[in-house]
């Protein structure tokens, strides 16, 4: 099937392109025409108490305290309650309330707004309320008209005015994916020394990460993605579409200097390294979908996401590459000086796209076409690129180093094991909730409104807790005992009187913790609350007192996420294990894969809680140190352990390939290495810059996924590839392969590494009998 589907694509270039540049336009119309794709601003929550105070709130007061919320915090050394101040502020109050979806604006100037001035009278906030059911674009208009009028008053007066509230918070358009194509467009040049070589992947890349953007747009109608689920899309389909490209062109130029001309290596690069690609990329779409399990469609929206990007740049490698190559055809291998200083050029426009620095953009890419322009005029620029010819593998440095490793194989695994294990050790030490304003840069107004609301009113205001419940008739002292209860609790530093509603028939309290949102004294808070101080409803006093609010919802949130990560895990692993168990019939392979890759990903979590929740990479990077949001874990297990597959899919494929034909459990392994050291060694450098790149951007949660990915592709690809697989191999030796008899015989055979493909692969099918040569 692989065979004739590389032949086919070659043979119906034109047909194949066509096909995909008009998928493209056609889906990208209705798209459009259906109104783009749909996000979500919010996350849908679980049946959790948080969940049921929401809808209690909804019921009995209108949402108030339910829907989203930021607020307008000013400082004036003079007093907030200085006349200049106290009308420029009111002022400013009636035109944010003019503003479309805000629905209140509650003023400290109101009568009882009293509270929402500090003791000194220097800092006060306004309370700026929305619609619930806003969508993404009509809250980022809201909160751009916001800032204009805030822009107009900042300032006057000696008044200091700044935006609190997360769905307030500014984050720039993110570039990053071109700072990492730039880089990728480095390493292939320096691995490969091909510009064809080079740009085949980077394109198909991103036309499958185009296509599966699309297609994840069509999910969108039915779930809706978190509105960053399409930057980690991008994230992850650069790495992937770029390495599946990449291990498809390498296998078919080993092919054309092995003397098969264009069409045979198109079909023997696809039957062989395609294979392994298809394998690579289910496995990692598996492991995406595995999320499904948490039943949350916040989850299940980034999933999808991530996942349709995947399976699109797949596609795109098995399809639209075999048609490329077939137009590029022996000029792969041919370099020109004026290609190879223009695609540095434009490699440097990328970097300063990234960057966001101009000078750099115009340099890059205006220098990339003259340098084009002039090539016409000036004959030593159109001259080819000398090329040195490749090292026979066991010639290479990846040979002798596996040899060095496998005469030293219990040294050299209880080596890897120990590095692992160290950087994982602050895994133990991870606390799971969710980030809020406290941890973005200390130069945004977002940020600074959250500093100045725990300078004026203490830490805990920035994470009230909102609760209420049911009153039964004549349940008024039930009421007023539990205000009492509330204010005797260690942990609360204020518990507002109840407010019923205008029937009397619901409750609702505030309550501000004396420690921050992020602290685990809060979460203790919470938890104490629950089970000591409020009463359940089957206590005889007829209420049933919920806490809600951002904070119980936050604490809630990474309690459920918790409860189902075992699912998830299991689920993962075992299809895992199954999988690679069919593809190589071993027991041993797959187990020892799943624990390598366990380790792998362990160690990336360590370097995430160190950097992240214990705050080591907080300057360098400019966020604060907090908890590990609920999803992350999952999240990047989900991709690491997809993508750690992929690196083990195609070294394997190759070991097995060269075990077949030799029988040579322990040159396999060094054959093996070799022959696929230098296009893992730039799959995982490419892997790494883009999603390193992703360092830059704004957003705390991209940041820490990008360094987790980073992290994770880097071990993988060092000290698992190039440490404790030719090690565990070499100590298992004829055992890799083993499995029992009984197991083989219903086992499906699906042959990963490929078959033997004739030498003239010019018909359509092979031979009855014909020369094979092995490829």
């Amino acid at each position: 099937m692989f065979a004739r589907l590389g032949r086919w694509c070659h043979d119906h270039r034109w047909w194949v392109v066509g096909i995909w540049i008009a998928a493209l336009f056609v889906g990208n119309g209705i798209l459009a025409g259906a109104g783009g794709a749909q996000t979500n601003a919010d996350f849908e929550l679980p049946n959790v108490e948080s969940k049921h105070g929401i809808d209690l709130l909804d019921e009995h007061f209108g949402g108030v305290g339910a829907g989203f919320a930021g607020t307008l915090v000013f400082q004036a050394e003079q007093g907030v309650d200085d006349p200049q101040v106290q009308s420029r502020m009111e002022h400013l109050f009636d035109e944010v309330a003019d503003i479309d979806h805000v629905t209140n604006v509650a003023s400290p100037y109101a009568p009882g707004g009293e509270r929402q001035i500090s003791e000194d009278g220097t800092i006060a906030y306004a309370d700026v309320e929305l619609d619930g059911d806003i969508d993404e674009g009509e809250l980022n208009t809201a909160a751009a008209e916001l800032r204009d009028l805030v822009a107009e008053v900042d300032g006057q007066d000696g008044l200091r005015v700044e935006i609190g509230g997360s769905v307030f918070a500014e984050f720039e358009n993110p570039s990053s994916e071109a700072l990492g194509v730039g880089f990728a467009v480095v390493i292939l040049i320096l691995a490969f020394g091909s510009v064809l070589a080079m740009g085949l992947p980077i394109g198909v890349a991103v036309t499958g990460i185009m296509a599966g953007t699309v297609v994840a747009g069509f999910f969108s109608f039915l779930i809706h993605p978190p509105s960053f689920a399409s930057i980690i899309g991008v994230m992850i389909g650069l790495g992937v579409g770029i390495d599946y490209a990449l291990f498809i062109v390498t296998r078919y130029r080993e092919n054309l200097r092995q003397g098969h001309d264009t069409r045979s290596s198109v079909v023997v690069a696809i039957d062989t390294a395609g294979r392994a690609v298809l394998f690579a990329g289910t496995t990692v779409v598996i492991s995406l979908m595995g999320l499904v399990v948490m039943k949350l469609g916040f989850v299940t929206g980034l999933a999808i996401n991530a996942a349709s990007v995947v399976a699109a740049t797949m596609v795109a490698s098995l399809t639209l590459l075999p048609a490329l190559l077939g137009f590029a055809g022996q000029r792969v291998e041919v370099t020109r000086w004026r290609g190879l200083i223009a695609a540095g050029l434009v490699a440097l426009g990328l970097v300063g796209v990234g960057l966001k620095f101009v000078p750099l953009i115009l340099v890059g890419f205006a220098l990339a076409i003259v340098v084009i322009v002039v090539s016409f005029a000036v004959a030593p620029l159109r001259r080819e690129v000398p090329r040195r010819p490749p090292k026979e593998p066991r010639q290479t440095l990846a040979y002798r180093w596996s040899r060095i490793i496998q005469h030293h194989p219990w040294r050299s695994a209880l080596a890897g094991v120990a590095v692992l294990l160290v950087l994982a050790l602050p895994l133990f030490a991870i606390r799971l909730g969710s980030s809020d304003e406290g941890n973005l840069a200390k130069d945004t107004t977002t940020r600074q409104a959250y500093d100045l609301l725990a300078v004026g009113f203490g830490p805990g205001f920035n994470g009230p807790l909102m609760l209420v419940t049911e009153v039964p008739a004549g349940g008024g002292s039930a009421v007023e005992d539990v205000t009492t209860a509330l204010r005797a609790t260690p942990g609360v530093a204020f518990a507002s009187d109840a407010r019923l509603n205008e029937s009397g028939d619901a409750a609702v309290w505030q309550v501000v913790p004396t420690t921050a949102p992020q602290d685990e004294a809060t979460t203790e808070l919470v938890h104490r609350l629950r089970s000591d101080v409020l009463p359940p409803a089957t206590d005889g006093t007829g209420l049933d007192v919920m806490i809600a609010g951002n904070t119980a919802i936050n604490i809630d949130f990474s309690d459920y996420l918790a409860s189902r990560m075992p699912y998830f895990l299991g689920a993962v692993l075992v299809l895992s294990f199954l999988l690679l168990m069919v593809v190589f019939r071993s027991l041993l392979v797959p187990l020892k894969a799943v624990i390598m890759n366990l380790l792998s990903i362990g160690a990336a979590y360590g370097v995430v809680v160190a950097g992240f929740q214990w705050g080591w990479l907080g300057g360098p990077l400019s966020f604060e140190g907090g908890p590990i949001e609920p999803w992350i874990p999952m999240m990047l297990f989900a991709i690491v352990f997809g993508l750690s597959m992929d690196y083990e899919v195609f070294l394997l494929s190759r070991v097995k390939e060269e075990w077949e034909r030799t029988r040579d459990s322990h040159l396999s392994v060094a054959d093996g290495l070799a022959a696929t050291a230098r296009v893992i060694t730039a799959a995982a450098l490419i892997m790494v810059f883009v999603f390193g790149s992703f360092l830059l951007e704004d957003d705390r949660v991209v940041k820490l996924m990008g360094i987790g990915l980073a992290t994770a592709v880097l071990l993988d690809a060092t000290v698992v590839r190039m440490l404790l697989v030719p090690a565990t191999m070499e100590l298992l030796g004829d055992r890799n392969w083993w499995i029992p008899r009984w197991l083989d015989r219903i086992l499906p055979r699906i042959a990963v590494e490929g078959h033997e493909v004739p030498v003239d692969a010019s018909a359509e099918e092979p031979a009855e009998e014909p020369v094979l040569e092995r490829v």
